[in-house]
Protein backbone atom coordinates (compact mmCIF):
# COMPACT_ATOMS: atom_id res chain seq x y z
CA UNK A 1 0.00 0.00 0.00
CA UNK A 2 1.41 3.70 -0.94
CA UNK A 3 2.05 6.05 1.49
CA UNK A 4 -0.75 8.18 -0.29
CA UNK A 5 -3.70 5.52 -0.09
CA UNK A 6 -2.32 4.86 3.60
CA UNK A 7 -3.64 8.66 4.30
CA UNK A 8 -6.76 8.08 2.74
CA UNK A 9 -8.54 5.39 4.72
CA UNK A 10 -7.48 6.58 8.31
CA UNK A 11 -9.48 6.48 11.39
CA UNK A 12 -8.18 8.73 14.37
CA UNK A 13 -7.55 7.28 17.97
CA UNK A 14 -7.93 10.18 20.66
CA UNK A 15 -6.47 9.77 23.90
CA UNK A 16 -7.25 12.02 26.89
CA UNK A 17 -3.86 12.12 29.12
CA UNK A 18 -3.84 8.08 29.02
CA UNK A 19 -7.07 7.90 28.97
CA UNK A 20 -8.28 6.39 25.25
CA UNK A 21 -11.66 7.85 23.96
CA UNK A 22 -11.67 5.97 20.94
CA UNK A 23 -11.32 5.90 17.29
CA UNK A 24 -13.37 8.81 15.34
CA UNK A 25 -13.86 8.91 11.85
CA UNK A 26 -13.44 11.99 11.44
CA UNK A 27 -10.99 14.78 12.45
CA UNK A 28 -11.51 19.08 11.64
CA UNK A 29 -9.95 22.33 12.72
CA UNK A 30 -6.37 20.94 13.62
CA UNK A 31 -4.58 24.17 12.83
CA UNK A 32 -3.19 27.40 14.13
CA UNK A 33 -3.64 31.17 12.28
CA UNK A 34 -0.87 34.04 13.59
CA UNK A 35 -2.28 37.18 14.14
CA UNK A 36 -0.55 39.90 12.28
CA UNK A 37 -0.09 43.32 13.13
CA UNK A 38 0.94 46.02 10.80
CA UNK A 39 3.24 48.61 11.08
CA UNK A 40 4.34 51.18 8.94
CA UNK A 41 7.58 52.55 8.41
CA UNK A 42 8.32 56.48 9.11
CA UNK A 43 9.90 58.39 6.09
CA UNK A 44 9.74 54.64 3.99
CA UNK A 45 6.16 54.85 2.16
CA UNK A 46 6.31 51.90 0.02
CA UNK A 47 6.79 49.32 2.74
CA UNK A 48 4.54 48.06 5.62
CA UNK A 49 5.85 45.51 8.36
CA UNK A 50 3.83 42.55 9.06
CA UNK A 51 4.34 41.31 12.60
CA UNK A 52 3.21 38.65 14.83
CA UNK A 53 1.67 39.03 17.77
CA UNK A 54 -0.26 35.82 18.60
CA UNK A 55 -1.19 32.52 17.96
CA UNK A 56 -4.87 31.49 17.86
CA UNK A 57 -5.61 27.81 17.53
CA UNK A 58 -9.27 26.34 15.92
CA UNK A 59 -10.70 24.22 18.07
CA UNK A 60 -10.99 20.13 16.87
CA UNK A 61 -14.34 18.75 16.23
CA UNK A 62 -13.95 15.03 15.99
CA UNK A 63 -17.15 12.56 14.76
CA UNK A 64 -18.07 8.65 14.81
CA UNK A 65 -20.55 6.41 14.53
CA UNK A 66 -22.54 6.22 18.51
CA UNK A 67 -20.32 2.83 20.26
CA UNK A 68 -20.08 1.20 23.40
CA UNK A 69 -16.96 3.58 23.84
CA UNK A 70 -19.25 6.76 23.79
CA UNK A 71 -19.81 6.40 27.31
CA UNK A 72 -15.98 7.69 27.86
CA UNK A 73 -16.80 10.79 26.54
CA UNK A 74 -20.24 11.39 28.31
CA UNK A 75 -18.25 10.63 31.37
CA UNK A 76 -15.33 12.90 31.17
CA UNK A 77 -17.47 15.51 30.87
CA UNK A 78 -19.43 14.53 33.70
CA UNK A 79 -16.27 14.76 35.65
CA UNK A 80 -16.05 18.31 34.40
CA UNK A 81 -18.86 19.34 36.67
CA UNK A 82 -16.52 19.08 39.92
CA UNK A 83 -14.11 21.05 38.21
CA UNK A 84 -12.09 21.79 35.18
CA UNK A 85 -9.25 20.34 34.63
CA UNK A 86 -7.19 20.63 31.80
CA UNK A 87 -5.83 17.84 30.08
CA UNK A 88 -3.35 16.69 27.21
CA UNK A 89 -5.19 14.87 23.74
CA UNK A 90 -3.08 12.98 21.67
CA UNK A 91 -4.78 12.17 18.18
CA UNK A 92 -2.97 9.46 15.64
CA UNK A 93 -4.20 9.31 12.40
CA UNK A 94 -3.85 5.40 11.96
CA UNK A 95 -4.41 3.30 8.54
CA UNK A 96 -7.08 0.76 9.00
CA UNK A 97 -4.37 -1.87 9.92
CA UNK A 98 -3.84 0.27 12.95
CA UNK A 99 -0.21 1.76 11.53
CA UNK A 100 0.22 5.35 12.92
CA UNK A 101 0.56 8.15 10.02
CA UNK A 102 0.51 10.94 11.94
CA UNK A 103 0.35 11.98 15.38
CA UNK A 104 -0.89 15.75 17.47
CA UNK A 105 0.28 16.41 20.93
CA UNK A 106 -2.51 19.40 22.45
CA UNK A 107 -2.23 20.89 25.12
CA UNK A 108 -4.31 21.92 27.65
CA UNK A 109 -7.58 20.09 26.49
CA UNK A 110 -10.99 20.65 27.59
CA UNK A 111 -14.33 19.74 25.80
CA UNK A 112 -16.43 22.57 24.41
CA UNK A 113 -19.26 20.60 22.96
CA UNK A 114 -20.57 17.03 22.43
CA UNK A 115 -23.41 16.87 20.34
CA UNK A 116 -25.29 12.94 20.28
CA UNK A 117 -27.28 11.25 18.27
CA UNK A 118 -30.44 12.36 16.23
CA UNK A 119 -32.71 9.39 17.26
CA UNK A 120 -35.65 9.03 15.07
CA UNK A 121 -37.45 5.72 14.50
CA UNK A 122 -39.08 7.46 11.19
CA UNK A 123 -35.11 7.76 9.76
CA UNK A 124 -32.93 4.69 9.15
CA UNK A 125 -29.76 6.92 9.84
CA UNK A 126 -26.13 5.89 11.89
CA UNK A 127 -26.51 7.50 14.79
CA UNK A 128 -23.23 9.56 15.21
CA UNK A 129 -21.70 11.82 17.54
CA UNK A 130 -19.67 14.79 17.38
CA UNK A 131 -16.84 16.43 20.01
CA UNK A 132 -15.63 19.42 19.87
CA UNK A 133 -12.07 20.09 22.41
CA UNK A 134 -10.04 23.40 22.72
CA UNK A 135 -6.67 23.99 23.27
CA UNK A 136 -3.56 26.08 23.86
CA UNK A 137 -1.52 24.77 21.15
CA UNK A 138 0.36 22.19 20.27
CA UNK A 139 3.29 19.82 22.25
CA UNK A 140 6.68 20.05 20.28
CA UNK A 141 6.98 16.18 20.07
CA UNK A 142 4.02 14.11 19.33
CA UNK A 143 3.79 12.12 22.56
Amino acid sequence: MSEVEEAVAVCYVVKIDDDSLGAFSSCDGLGCEFVMEQREEGGNNGFVWQLPTRIKYSNVKLSRPVTKESAKITSWIAGMARGVQRKTATIEARTLGGTVIARWSLVDVVPVRWTGPQLSADSPKVATETLELAHHGFLGRGA
